[in-house]
C-alpha cells in the first residue's frame, strides 16, 4: 500500500530500529534456573489502586509475577493498593519484608518508587508504564502502543457499518493518548487509502482535545460516554480507562440487546479482552495489547540470574511487546483482504514507511 501525508517515511518517531532494540527483551530464554527451585529468590509487586482485578495493566503485571513463581519456583509476595494514599506503605513494606525485585505497577506510583528504590540502592525496582525514572536500580517499562492502536483503528474504520468509531479516555495523560492518537491515526489512514469517511468520535488528534471521564474507577461515566457515543451513531469503541472500561461493555452489551440488527463492538485495551471479560466475548473485536505479562516475567528473570539491567524496555511491534489481540468470535467478519492489509501495516511501522506520531511516545 502506498503511503502519503503525514503516514509518509519521514523522521519516524516510531520506526527508529535505535529505538526498537535497546532494552527491548523477548520471552523468557532457557536457563540453568529453568525450572529449577528459587524459593529463596522473592519477588513482589505493588498495584496502583486498579487492584490486580482490573482486568487491564495491574492484572496482567501480576500474571507476570505468577508465571515466574510456577516457572522458577520463586517466593512472591503481593500488595494492593486501595488509594493513593497507600503506595508509599505498601512499596515500603515490600522492602521489609526483604523482596529481591519489586514492580510497581502503573505511573501513578514513579514518585514512589524513585523515593523508594533511591533509599534502597540494593533492592532492584520495575515500575510499568512509566519511563520517568533514571536510576541504577530502576527498569522502566514502557509500551508503544500507538503503534498497535494504528492497526485497531485501521480495522475499526473497515468493519463499521456507520462509519462512526469512538474512543475516549480516563484521564488525559500520555499513557492513554498514546492509544487515542495511534487509534484516531489508523481511521484516518484507511480513510485515505480507501477514499472513505469514517469519523472518529471522543478524539481529535491535530486539537489533542477529546471526551475523559476523569478517573479510572467510576464504571458509570463509562457507561455513560459509551450511551452518549451509540446516540450518535458510533458501532465500534475503545475506551482506554482501565476498569471504567466495563461500563462501556454493559453499554453496549445492554445496547445490542435491543438493537440486534444494529450491533456495536468494543476494541479492548491492555490485555487480550476476551480471555479477561469472557462475559462479553460476544462483543469485543480485538484488543490492543500491552504484553506485559511477559515483560514481568522476564525482567524477573534476568534479576534472578544475575543480569539486572536498568535500560527502558519499550515494548513494539518489532519485538512483540504490543499487538493486536485474535479477533476470536469476529474472526469470520473481519476480511481476508483487511488481515492482509493489517499485516502489511505491521511491516510498515516496523520499517518506518508509516510513522505514527504522538506526544506519548516513549523514548530512551
Amino acid at each position: 500500500m502506498a503511503t502519503r501525508s503525514r503516514f509518509a517515511a519521514t523522521g519516524s518517531l516510531l520506526g527508529i530500529s535505535a529505538l526498537l532494540l535497546a532494552g527491548c527483551g523477548a520471552a523468557p530464554e532457557e536457563s540453568a534456573s529453568d525450572n529449577a527451585e528459587n524459593s529463596d529468590y522473592m519477588s513482589c509487586i505493588v498495584s496502583d489502586e486498579g487492584g490486580f482485578d482490573d482486568k487491564s495493566f495491574n492484572e496482567n503485571s501480576y500474571n507476570g509475577l505468577k508465571a515466574a513463581e510456577e516457572d522458577y519456583g520463586i517466593t512472591i509476595k503481593d500488595a494492593e493498593s486501595n488509594g493513593a494514599d497507600q503506595y508509599n506503605s505498601n512499596v515500603t513494606s515490600m522492602v521489609q519484608q526483604g523482596c529481591n525485585s519489586i514492580i510497581t505497577v502503573g505511573f501513578a506510583l514513579a514518585d514512589t518508587t524513585k523515593q523508594v528504590a533511591a533509599e534502597n540502592p540494593d533492592v532492584h525496582f520495575a515500575i510499568v508504564d512509566d519511563g520517568s525514572i533514571e536510576a541504577d536500580n530502576v527498569r522502566p517499562i514502557v509500551y508503544d502502543t500507538a503503534q498497535a492502536a494504528f492497526q485497531a483503528g485501521y480495522v475499526a474504520a473497515a468493519q463499521t457499518k456507520t462509519g462512526k468509531v469512538a474512543t475516549y479516555g480516563g484521564a488525559q495523560m500520555p499513557t492513554v493518548t498514546i492509544f487515542m492518537d495511534g487509534f484516531a491515526q489508523g481511521v484516518e489512514y484507511y480513510n485515505e487509502q480507501k477514499n472513505a469517511n469514517v469519523e472518529v468520535l471522543g478524539w481529535d488528534t491535530e486539537k489533542q482535545t477529546g471526551t475523559f471521564t476523569g478517573d479510572f474507577s467510576d464504571q458509570t461515566k463509562g457507561k455513560t460516554n459509551t450511551q452518549n457515543f451509540l446516540d450518535q451513531g458510533a458501532d465500534i469503541i475503545m475506551p482506554v480507562a482501565g476498569p471504567v472500561g466495563a461500563g462501556t461493555l454493559e453499554a453496549v452489551k445492554e445496547h445490542n440487546t435491543k438493537n440486534s440488527d444494529q450491533p456495536a463492538s468494543v476494541v479492548w485495551v491492555d490485555a487480550d479482552g476476551y480471555e479477561t471479560n469472557p462475559d462479553y466475548q460476544d462483543i469485543i473485536l480485538t484488543s490492543v495489547q500491552k504484553k506485559m505479562k511477559e515483560a514481568v516475567e522476564s525482567t524477573i528473570k534476568d534479576d534472578m540470574d544475575g543480569n539486572f539491567t536498568s535500560e527502558k524496555y519499550i515494548g513494539t511491534l518489532e519485538n512483540d511487546g504490543v499487538g493486536l489481540a485474535p479477533f476470536h468470535n469476529f474472526e469470520d467478519q473481519v476480511s481476508d483482504e483487511t488481515k492482509s492489509e493489517l499485516n502489511t501495516i505491521k511491516e510498515d511501522i516496523i520499517s518506518g514507511k508509516i510513522t505514527v506520531e504522538t506526544e506519548g511516545q516513549p523514548t530512551n
